[in-house]
């Protein structure tokens, strides 16, 4: 995890947009707090904020190529750059950061380059020679990026919105998936992108036998590849089936370096999982559960409502958004973060993407046929850095730690995407996810494996969300929410709860820039209208994917 920010085609003082560029990037240090370092010169300025992970020694950033005309800022890890660097051994290579093979790539290849990266990153490359530049996110959006432009007409881009509050007139998402080129000093295009699966149409996937093995397999390599790690590293664990899933596939490898193929002793050889809920929460019930299975060295984190409470300022200030349900789930976990951050640990696995990828949330059981099934699954993979990976990131980043997510890994997602999405439905008696809990069977506790979906903000114990509406209520109340479309005209608030995120995040990015950058209806867990009309009972919910799809939810263990 780390930050960047950059100018390209510089229109005003290079001097003077040098020192704002420093204090622009060090907004974001919390994502980086190892090293920082600029590169400027008259056209372009590329600012980067390190959290050391691969090649702590070596790894700083900008990168640049041995003749200095390249140079690269990147937020991410490349998982398959052994690979990558073996395919291009002509490259002077200066470090053995996962990320300098990006240059290579570039110099071989230009902008094709991004088809052959399997990883989550957002970066800048700065191609001085040629006076051209690159910038892209990953395929989903696991990397934060926005960009920005201010009134001398300077173009920016930045890991997180706060490094451009107060410069940037215009302040938009850089998509998942994109790239943008162009020469600097020229006026900038529009992104184009780089990812576009066949998987997408239902009649690419249709009547696709499933696979059962080809998908525990995929899913054992992509946690595999995502444990590359020169610093210590732990798994998130709420005891769902998500997470418990890649919290036993991780536990395989805890005595060996993957890096090595298994021929080395892990510098660390036991794993460290970590857990957080209220009092008796269900959430930390099951991950007791899992790690008492897997052998694991078990972190269980108790929180109060009232720390709960006090922290909201500070989450949406981190998270940049006001989505009701982003929110409540992000507060826990940005406490989880905190403390795991005091326990020296840099990296985490999450289980966040499986919902979207298999139709784990409940109000899936409602879909009425296949192809409604998987034009929602593709919706929601398309949303996704709005909401879930938005919240994995910036509330891990808040506290220095980076978060990987290996259900969304790009050579997994071809494979569980292109299942015959009939054979992912709640149907003939199976449950959610069923075909994922099939793959996998024999991996957890029996209780663990079938155990129900249920939301994060749910599962750390269900009077969190009740305590958080009765605290908008007191504090919003109907006659000030009544007035709301005056107050908030971009995104108006439906609910107390919704005003009072709102408020919150008014205060520390005001404007209608920063509003804007929030999808409107955030409140809605169903991505469209179509969902929506699958069930009536649908339409006069606030957040149909949890313990409020009356009818699918039964209380979990």
């Amino acid at each position: 995890m780390c930050s960047i920010l950059a100018i390209l085609g510089l229109r005003s003082d290079p001097a003077r947009l040098r020192k704002q560029a420093l204090e622009q990037s060090r907004r974001m240090r919390h994502r980086g707090p190892d090293w920082s370092g600029v590169y400027s010169d008259e056209q372009a300025i590329l600012a980067h904020e390190r959290l050391a992970i691969v090649d702590i020694l070596h790894g700083a950033q900008p990168l640049e190529d041995a003749s200095g005309d390249l140079v690269l800022a990147v937020n991410g890890e490349i998982y398959n750059h052994r690979e990558l660097r073996r395919r291009h051994p002509e490259f002077s290579y200066r470090t053995d950061s996962d990320c300098e093979v990006i240059l290579a790539l570039y110099e071989a290849h230009g902008t094709e380059l991004l088809a052959q990266l399997n990883g989550i990153f957002a970066f800048a490359l700065y191609d001085r020679r040629r006076g051209r530049f690159l910038i892209a996110r990953d395929a989903i959006g696991v990397m934060p990026l926005y960009q920005g432009w201010d009134d001398d007409g300077n173009f920016y881009v930045a890991s997180e919105m706060k490094a451009l509050i107060g410069i940037c007139r215009r302040i938009e998402d850089f998509p998942p998936g994109h790239f943008l080129t162009g020469t600097v000093g020229d006026e900038v295009g529009e992104p184009e992108s780089f990812y576009q699966p066949s998987w997408r149409s239902y009649e690419k996937v249709a009547e696709k036998p499933p696979a059962l093995d080809r998908l525990r397999q995929g899913l054992e390599a992509a946690v595999e590849r995502q444990l590359m790690s020169d610093v210590p590293y732990g798994v998130l664990l709420s005891g769902g089936l998500d997470s418990s899933i890649i919290a036993a596939l991780a536990a395989r490898h805890k005595k060996h370096r993957v890096e090595t193929g298994g021929r080395t002793e892990a510098w660390w050889p036991q794993l460290h999982s970590f857990a957080i809920g209220l009092e008796g929460s269900p959430d930390l019930r099951a991950a007791r559960r899992v790690a008492d299975a897997l052998d694991t060295i078990h972190h269980e984190f108790v929180y109060t409502l009232q720390e709960g409470h006090d922290a909201l300022r500070d989450v949406i200030y981190h998270l940049e958004t006001f989505d009701v349900t982003t929110i409540r789930a992000s507060t826990p976990m940005y406490l989880l973060a905190r403390r795991i951050k005091s326990m020296g640990i840099k990296m985490v696995l999450s289980g966040e993407g499986a919902d979207e990828i298999f139709g784990g949330y409940l109000y899936f059981h409602k879909a009425p046929d296949a192809r409604a099934f998987h034009e929602e699954t593709v919706l929601k993979l398309d949303l996704l850095h709005k909401y879930d990976c938005l919240r994995a990131n910036k509330a891990m980043a808040a506290w220095s730690i980076e978060a990987r997510v290996p259900f969304l890994d790009r050579e997994f997602l071809d494979i569980a995407m292109a299942l015959d999405p009939a054979a992912k439905m709640v149907a003939e008696g199976r449950m959610e996810k069923d075909i994922l809990r099939r793959a996998f069977a024999g991996l957890l506790p029996e209780e663990i494996l079938w155990r129900q979906k249920e939301q994060f903000s749910d599962g750390v114990g269900y009077s969190w969300i009740d305590s958080l509406k009765a605290l908008a209520e007191a504090e919003i109340g109907t006659d000030r929410l009544g007035r709301a479309h005056h107050r908030f005209p971009i995104n108006p608030p439906a609910t107390c709860e919704a005003y009072l995120y709102r408020e919150i995040f008014e205060s520390h990015y005001p404007g209608e820039a920063p509003a804007r950058c929030v999808p409107s209806g955030a409140s809605i867990a169903c991505s469209t209208p179509n969902a929506l009309a699958w069930d009536e009972s649908f339409r006069n919910l606030a957040d149909p994917s949890g313990r409020a799809v009356r009818g699918v939810h039964d209380d979990s263990l």
